[in-house]
């Protein structure tokens, strides 16, 4: 794919914000991808360019019927320097089944993963050097096409954008408090939970804002069918450590398939833990922390890799975790993550992909 680029001059390149206070989010880069679409040509003329605005008609297809999707990863600078993607193929793969789930055109996923290279490449200077920073990259699809009427639009654009980012959550790795709400739903199995699609977190905002305002950093949300079992958190995979038994929601249709869900069901099978994924009802992971056999419970994503939990609220009643402190396996898989996506641990299941390309 032959990527034209439409740089700034680098006398007026925006200044580089503060690593120590990034956040996450907030700072975006001078430069974005962007790439058209329409059913007559298809994906076509690929360029890198000034961060900007789109010119969207308002009755643009992305405004009405919501046909968008994106995806998140990130961009490492290792303590050699070098710059690293981890599992981007993942990303690809899992842009694909969304855009075909939301009736959207798919992309080749080596074109996609070229696209972030190159993007990455030109704004290399903004990938932080800080522990514990990265640059975050946002692919997404938008719906283009101005029309009325419901059926897939004809016109789509791809983009990238990247922002420099800390710590997601502000407790960083402190175990967070979790909502379980049993009023509201995020997915219905047959709906699109399991697509990364915009309207799945429209649809979160509301139970996510109660939870805010009753102290709580995110919401568990239950089946939508009986509220009854466990499915994921609002940004976040969900795993409970029972015992000597790691158990996560098995993937059923309205579940995310997190990479880094995976990434951890991977490493932890290689240790030698055993490992469920299954249906696990609210009740069951109550009783297991009432009576001291839940050991662990922590949260999977890209943002912010492990999130341990110290505690769930549901019902009216507290059920702190492993006495409210971070523990021993989800530290060990954010360390092992960690270590490979900066370079400082051995890269056994080829997960790593070098923006440079050289010697990867």
């Amino acid at each position: 794919m032959e990527i034209q680029k439409l740089l700034k001059n680098k006398d007026n390149l925006k200044p580089l914000p503060d690593e120590s206070c990034l956040g996450f989010g907030i700072h975006f880069t001078d430069h974005m991808f962007r790439m058209d679409y329409s059913d007559v040509k298809g994906w076509h003329e690929p360029k890198i360019t000034v961060y900007g605005n789109f010119h969207l008609d308002p009755a643009a297809v992305v405004l009405h019927y919501g046909q968008a999707i994106f995806e998140g990863l990130k961009a490492y600078r290792g303590s050699d320097k070098r710059i690293r993607l981890f599992r981007p193929k993942e990303n690809a793969k899992r842009l694909n089944r969304s855009a075909w789930r939301m009736c959207m055109p798919q992309m080749d996923e080596d074109a996609f993963i070229a696209a972030i290279r190159e993007l990455v490449q030109v704004e290399s200077r903004w990938v932080p050097s800080l522990k514990g920073t990265s640059l975050y990259i946002r692919p997404f699809i938008i719906a283009s096409e101005p029309f009325l009427g419901v059926r897939p639009a004809k016109k789509y654009i791809f983009s990238i954008i990247l922002t420099p980012v800390g710590a997601y959550y502000s407790e960083g790795f402190n175990p967070v408090k979790i909502f379980v709400t049993d009023k509201f739903v995020r997915a219905a199995k047959g709906g699109v939970g399991e697509a990364k699609t915009a309207g799945n977190y429209a649809a979160s905002l509301m139970a996510s804002e109660e939870a805010k305002k009753l102290g709580f950093t995110q919401v568990l949300w239950l089946d939508a069918a009986q509220r009854k079992y466990v499915e994921e958190v609002g940004t976040m995979n969900i795993f409970f450590l029972i015992d000597d038994t790691l158990v996560t929601p098995a993937l059923s249709g309205s579940i995310l398939p997190g990479i880094t869900r995976d990434s951890v069901l991977t490493l932890s099978r290689d240790w030698g833990i055993r490992v469920e994924e299954r249906p696990i009802s609210i009740d069951e992971v109550m009783n297991s922390a009432e009576s001291g056999h839940l050991k662990e419970c922590f949260g999977t994503g890209t943002a912010a890799v492990i999130s341990p939990v110290g505690s769930l609220y549901y019902k009216g009643k507290s059920y702190e975790v492993n006495g409210g402190k971070t523990g021993e396996l989800a530290e060990r898989l954010f360390d092992e993550i960690t270590g490979i996506q900066y370079g400082e641990k051995d890269d056994r299941f080829g997960w790593i992909e070098f923006v440079d390309q050289a010697g990867s």
